[in-house]
């Protein structure tokens, strides 16, 4: 089923709406509704009013406690599936302001044990040199470019915490791509070769001559096994129903088990910080 980012915006309001109309319609109060369901009545009323996004499982247990119709239970939880992915907006992003969405990522992070990167056209800000994540901002307002580039780089020593582990996976173009000048791009790769040696962190890469997916590509990361994101130019859809984020795990073991890791990775970086070098 496709998903258009208006409906992600309208999908939260109309399953909280769905459940209000239900309960009303059973004649049950929230306290009544949440003897039922094992849940309290403020969270209920907190799901009913839009203010708490309720997983799946919170879904199924209302549904059950009112003795909802199997048609009527499809209907909603189709809702709820789709309200578990969010729109982010690149532009509404900007307005907010960059620092809003670096302290979001940092607060991700910071709870996340496991990371897996697969990057399409280019390398994440964990990853970047200065100079990279300069320009790969360069299209943001002005006045919040300084202020994000510090923030990314901050950001960086996450990388440092020996008890998370990372796995980066990219696409040549992904390293290769000349966002900067050949020089500094030399060095962005170095970067890359520099990481790839640190005990909790993996980098695997995907020559343009390995065929690795029958399927279009997109950019995505997953958070150990919990929460995903997939981006665009356009922005970023954020996927926490298990059964998306487990399909995206899937994919990316099937991207690892045809990537370069270790020397051979070390080879080909070189290979390509040389080139840029000539």
């Amino acid at each position: 089923m496709a998903i258009e980012p208006d409906q992600l915006d309208q999908s939260g309001l109309e399953l909280a709406a769905l459940l209000r109309r239900l309960r009303r319609q059973a004649g049950l109060s929230g306290a009544r509704l949440g003897a039922r369901c094992n849940m309290s009545q403020s969270k209920i009323s907190r799901i009913e009013g839009n203010k708490l996004r309720p997983s799946l499982v919170d879904v199924e247990q209302l549904l059950r406690g009112l003795e909802a119709s199997s048609a009527v239970t499809a209907e909603i939880m189709a809702v709820a599936r789709i309200a578990q992915t969010e729109w982010q907006d690149r532009r509404g992003l900007h307005r907010k302001g960059m620092d809003k969405k670096q302290l979001e990522l940092a607060g991700l992070e910071s709870v996340t044990t496991e990371f897996r990167y697969f990057l399409l056209s280019m390398a994440t800000g964990l990853l970047a040199t200065p100079e990279y994540i300069r320009e790969s901002i360069a299209h943001a307002p002005p006045t919040q470019q300084a202020k994000a580039v510090a923030m990314k780089l901050e950001r960086q020593t996450v990388l440092l915490n020996r008890a998370k582990r990372f796995t980066f996976l990219l696409t040549e173009q992904a390293v290769r791509y000349p966002l900067i000048p050949p020089d500094a791009l030399a060095m962005q790769i170095d970067r890359l070769s520099s990481l790839a040696r640190q005990a909790n962190i993996r980098i695997g890469l995907l020559p343009t001559r390995v065929k690795y997916s029958n399927t279009p590509l997109s950019t995505f990361t997953v958070y150990d096994d919990r929460l995903a994101t997939i981006e665009t130019d356009l922005g970023a859809a954020v996927f926490r129903d298990p059964k998306d984020v487990q399909a995206l795990l899937e994919r990316f073991t099937s991207y690892e088990e045809h990537a370069e890791f270790g020397d051979s990775a070390q080879e080909l970086l070189s290979e390509w910080a040389r080139h840029c070098r000539q």
